[in-house]
C-alpha cells in the first residue's frame, strides 16, 4: 500500500482523489494522504475517501448493480461531490447513501461483517440449544427472522462462517479494540 501512495504521489498531475474500496484498518485513509504529501513531487490538491465495497460470494455483480447501501467517507466535499456523482445511477433506484468521515466509513464494513458473523455464530449456538430442549431450529430462527429488527438473513446453521472476510475482519475488529 506505501508503495501505491508513493507512485500516486509521483506522477500526481492535478486534483485526484484516490479512493479505497477495500477492508483497511481504521485510519489507513488518514495514513494513505500523509504517505502521498510526503512523497509529492509538486504540492498538487487531492483528497482521499473510503467507500468499501459490501459484495456477497457468488452475488457481486448484483450487489455492485443493486447495493443495500453506498458508504462514502472523506473530509473532502468535493470527493464527496465527485463520489456521489459516480454513483448516480443508484439514485434512481433509491439506493441509501451513507456520508460520512474516514474512519466512520472505514469501520462500517468491520462492524457490518463481525455482526453478520455473530448471527452465524448465535444461530448455531440456539440449534445446539434447540437438540438438547427438543425444539427445533428452523422454527426458532423464522420467528427470530420476522422481527424487522433482527431480520430473516444470516439466520442458517451450518457449520459457521468462513470465506476469506469473516474470519479475517472478526480478528481485525478484535484486534483494533485492543489497541
Amino acid at each position: 500500500v506505501e508503495q501505491v501512495a508513493k507512485d500516486v504521489a509521483k506522477y500526481m498531475n492535478g486534483f485526484k482523489v484516490i479512493v479505497n474500496k477495500s477492508t483497511v484498518p481504521v485510519g489507513a485513509g488518514k495514513w494513505i494522504k500523509e504517505v502521498i504529501k510526503k512523497h509529492q513531487t509538486s504540492p498538487w490538491h487531492f483528497a482521499v475517501a473510503s467507500n468499501p465495497e459490501f459484495l456477497r460470494e457468488g452475488s457481486a455483480i448484483e450487489d455492485f448493480m443493486r447495493p443495500d447501501r453506498v458508504v462514502i467517507g472523506s473530509d473532502s466535499e468535493e470527493a464527496i461531490a465527485i463520489l456521489k456523482d459516480l454513483y448516480s445511477p443508484l439514485y434512481l433506484i433509491e439506493t441509501p447513501f451513507v456520508i460520512t468521515n474516514l474512519e466512520t466509513a472505514e469501520l462500517i464494513k468491520y462492524a457490518s461483517n463481525a455482526f453478520l458473523a455473530t448471527k452465524i455464530s448465535f444461530i448455531n449456538e440456539i440449534a445446539t440449544l434447540c437438540e438438547a430442549v427438543g425444539a427445533d431450529v428452523h422454527h426458532v430462527a423464522k420467528g427470530m427472522g420476522l422481527d424487522n429488527r433482527i431480520g430473516r438473513k444470516f439466520l442458517h446453521p451450518g457449520p459457521g462462517f468462513g470465506g476469506s472476510c469473516f474470519p479475517k475482519d472478526t480478528r481485525a475488529l478484535l484486534w483494533m479494540a485492543k489497541q
